[in-house]
């Protein structure tokens, strides 16, 4: 009698599986893709530099390009996951583990492009002992680390709460803390460059809003791609109408997105001919694939995300793909475009390491854009987006990010 119980409870209470094949699978190749990342770093440590195609007059490239970007997307994500508990409103059907698991990963990946940036892992040492606490630079040091902590205790204290370890005032005033956490996080990302007065893409008092705002339609579009692709490989249970109050709410903070843009252009053109060059730059110079790509990739994320008729998985998948491009392509206007317009009266100092393409003078140099990454740049990025994958990857094998009711 006694072992047919047991033989009962065997049934009844399975032991809980880790993640399937494709699971283990995507763990392996996103560690094979971070390895040779890692490679290429050390080539890249060895040689100097100079591998890339940055240069003193346009000193940031692709690595700070996917710093800002993979800062949106964390922020994005402890946002959505966030705010409901911080409010008391309801949320989006259990998602909120999940969410905090990919601003985990996002902060990671966000660190590692700062790491490979500094040009010597060192400098992250001489960072804290010769510290400028003046320097926005280093104010977002320190908040990108607390962040990054702060997001971990998140998670824990969710998991704990699930577990009646953590009671729910507890929880809620953890909830505002990363709240508040989140916006500065990318304020401060701002104030890098909005404090540069000699850039004429960078020095507005609309920049920090302006990252917040994108943060919200990238982290968005990440949180529901991702929840959808979980739902359809069977890791959660959600429904349809989560995902429907999610694309409208992807929807509002695209078109706020939107209205702050067009603002920021109005302010550069207007009156005719003040800043006329940046908007040239954009809307019809080097920069402009990128423009265009943001602006009809928002207006259709936004049609497709508004429409009744058209919010089916597939086009909501669309949707958050386009609005993710269209931020890491505001991104790149922002970065590339804070180089493109000389902030002096050009110095006449022509040689590879002050410009990029230094052979064909300056003038020729300026007629294009005036950076683009060398292959191995895009190695060592890839790389990094691999670390973030693994570390979410990882998070869904070993981590309780299901809701409780469906563990």
């Amino acid at each position: 009698m006694t072992e047919n119980v047991s033989a009962a409870k065997a049934v009844a209470a399975p032991p809980v599986k880790k993640g399937g094949a494709g699971l283990n699978i995507a763990i392996v190749v996103s560690a094979v893709v971070a390895i040779i990342g890692i490679v290429l770093w050390a080539m890249q440590l060895s040689g100097g530099m100079v591998q890339t195609a940055m240069r003193n007059l346009d000193s940031w490239g692709l690595y700070i390009t996917g710093f800002m970007f993979f800062v949106g997307l964390s922020a994005g994500g402890l946002i959505i996951s966030s705010v409901p508990k911080a409010f008391g409103i309801q949320g989006f059907g259990g998602i909120s583990k999940v969410a905090v698991m990919t601003s985990i990963a996002a902060t990671v990946a966000a660190i590692g492009l700062v790491v490979v940036d500094l040009g010597q892992p060192f400098r992250v040492w001489e960072l804290f002992v010769y510290s400028n606490l003046g320097s926005p630079l280093m104010w977002d040091i320190i908040v990108l680390g607390t962040y990054l902590i702060l997001s971990c205790v998140y998670l824990w204290a969710q998991v704990q709460a699930e577990k009646g370890k953590v009671s729910h005032v507890a929880l809620r005033v953890i909830s505002v803390v990363a709240l508040v956490c989140a916006v500065m996080v990318h304020s401060v990302t701002a104030w890098i460059f909005g404090l540069q007065q000699s850039h004429e893409m960078w020095y507005t008092a609309l920049l920090a809003p302006w990252f917040v705002s994108s943060a919200l339609v990238c982290g968005t579009g990440l949180v529901m791609a991702t929840v959808i692709a979980l739902r359809a490989a069977g890791y959660l249970k959600l429904d349809q109408a989560y995902l429907v109050k999610l694309a409208k709410l992807l929807a509002v903070f695209l078109l706020v997105d939107l209205y702050f843009f067009g603002c920021d252009l109005l302010t550069e053109a207007f009156p005719a001919g003040s800043d006329l060059a940046v908007v040239d730059m954009l809307v019809s110079g080097p920069l402009a694939p990128f423009f265009w790509v943001e602006v009809i990739g928002c207006i259709v994320a936004a049609v497709i995300c508004l429409v009744p008729g058209l919010r089916t998985n597939p086009l909501l998948v669309v949707a958050s793909l386009l609005a993710i491009a269209a931020i890491f392509c505001k991104r790149v206007q922002l970065l590339v475009g804070g180089f493109q317009v000389p902030n002096i009266d050009m110095a006449w100092v022509n040689n590879p390491m002050a410009i990029t393409g230094a052979e064909n003078g300056v003038l020729q140099a300026y007629q294009g854009m005036v950076y683009w990454p060398t292959p191995l740049e895009f190695g060592v990025t890839l790389g990094v987006v691999a670390l973030g994958f693994l570390v979410f990857f990882l998070g869904l094998k070993f981590l309780p990010l299901k809701p409780q009711d469906q563990e």
